[in-house]
């Protein structure tokens, strides 16, 4: 019998209203060090220098998840299909599916050839307060758990509460970034949602009458995508950030001496990253370094941090490599001729999104589609249904922009032909 808390915890949520936590061993992850230090990790990373409210964490967003499945299993107790045995496992898998999740996440990951999901099974499996917890449950408990996460877990059913097509933790991120960015694309019918989801053996499946739910649902990502994940302004930022990286790992691998030693860094340029140096830093340790690199000798870091810290971003016009091959090979020459390091201030950033699928065996990444549950108790793939989800399946649409600092070009003075040359090209006036 898993312990119960003397009363009940409540988290006030502006998404949920409220996140509610009955046992202790929850209480307990929550309170460990490695969960606490979400906090200081934002979920868009970015995205605040778009738009400012998305200042929300990946803390809050953990606790969402959390939050939707133990609704979910809630909602599934007692039905033959489900195993309530498998309560704590769900809730813990939930509550600790991003807690690798590194300072900027995925602007982090790129330039340092890190994987969160290799630093989130470490945490759960090292020795860590993460682990000294969900060892209360038993020894092979915290393996359970990682392999939840990892989506290798025998258990198919409970695997999809947190990985699949329609998840606890896209429910989650969608409603909550749609709420701190101000933006109403991200908004569906979740309660709507959760009442109409059944269990099978191998996967979570809607009734066939929450079918129109599921269309608002998979539109409402589509245009989050689009208008907030894939935002132009909120990648300008990310190429910035992504070059301060690569500039100040390379000043550290030529010798250069930093007026502040980065020594919160060392073992990411030496790309020997250990358990405990990533858990050390979070979002206010790079910003800290970010802030500081401002005053550094080096030009070329000292304006990318200036810009980043004060949003003083790059221009971006459309731009596809594939195409326009000769133009990217013209411009990096011409501003080479005009003393810009084409390696840091020239850019080509690609972003692409698959709002849907449905299962194609072998491909690189198979999805699980979301099947409806039919009166007659038949299963059928949504697509197959839905002319909304019919009309996007399978359908990947990608974006290319090219990134650049219009400033310094207009402020060539001593090369105006490159100038020129280069003003023609990107179109600039």
């Amino acid at each position: 019998m898993l312990e119960l808390l003397n009363e009940e915890k409540v988290f006030k949520d502006p998404v949920h209203r409220y996140v509610h936590v009955k046992y202790k061993l929850i209480w307990d992850l929550i309170g460990t060090k490695e969960f606490q230090r979400l906090r200081r990790i934002r979920q868009l990373g970015t995205t605040y220098l778009t738009f400012h409210g998305a200042e929300h964490s990946r803390f809050s967003h953990s606790l969402g998840v959390y939050e939707i499945v133990r609704r979910i299993v809630d909602l599934f107790e007692g039905r033959k299909e489900w195993d309530d045995k498998n309560r704590m496992l769900s809730l813990c898998a939930a509550l600790l599916h991003d807690v690798g999740h590194g300072p900027f996440s995925h602007s982090f990951e790129k330039v340092f050839d890190l994987d969160h999901e290799d630093f989130t099974r470490e945490i759960i499996l090292g020795e860590t307060e993460v682990n000294q917890v969900l060892r209360q449950v038993d020894q092979d408990f915290p393996r359970q758990v990682a392999d939840v996460i990892a989506k290798t877990h025998d258990n198919k059913l409970v695997v999809s509460l947190i990985s699949s097509q329609i998840d606890a933790d896209r429910m989650d991120y969608l409603l909550r970034d749609a709420y701190f960015t101000g933006v109403s694309y991200g908004q569906f019918d979740i309660e709507r949602i959760l009442r109409v989801m059944r269990p099978t053996e191998d996967q979570v499946v809607i009734k066939a009458s929450g079918m129109h739910a599921v269309e608002d649902y998979i539109m409402s990502r589509y245009q989050m995508y689009w208008q907030v994940y894939f935002h132009p302004v909120t990648r300008s930022a990310e190429v910035i950030l992504s070059k301060v990286l690569h500039r100040a790992k390379h000043l550290y691998k030529k010798g250069y001496k930093f007026k502040l030693k980065p020594v919160h860094f060392y073992s990411l340029f030496m790309e020997n990253v250990s358990l405990a140096d990533y858990l050390r830093l979070d979002e206010s340790v790079a910003m800290y370094y970010f802030q500081l690199w401002q005053d550094e000798e080096d030009t070329i870091l000292r304006d990318l941090c200036r810009r980043f810290m004060n949003r003083q971003l790059f221009k971006y016009i459309e731009f596809n490599p594939m195409v326009q091959l000769k133009d990217w090979r013209r411009l990096s020459d011409l501003f080479e001729e005009a003393g810009i390091d084409p390696n840091y201030y020239l850019e080509v950033d690609s972003s692409s999104d698959l709002p849907y699928d449905f299962y194609r065996p072998g491909e690189e990444e198979e999805r699980l589609p979301i099947h409806l549950l039919m009166p007659n108790g038949e299963l059928r793939e949504l697509s197959r249904e839905s002319d909304v989800v019919e009309a996007i399946s399978g359908k990947k649409r990608t974006d290319h922009k090219l990134y650049f600092p219009a400033d310094m070009i207009n402020d060539l003075s001593s090369h105006r032909k490159a100038k020129e040359k280069i003003k023609e090209i990107l179109h600039l006036k």
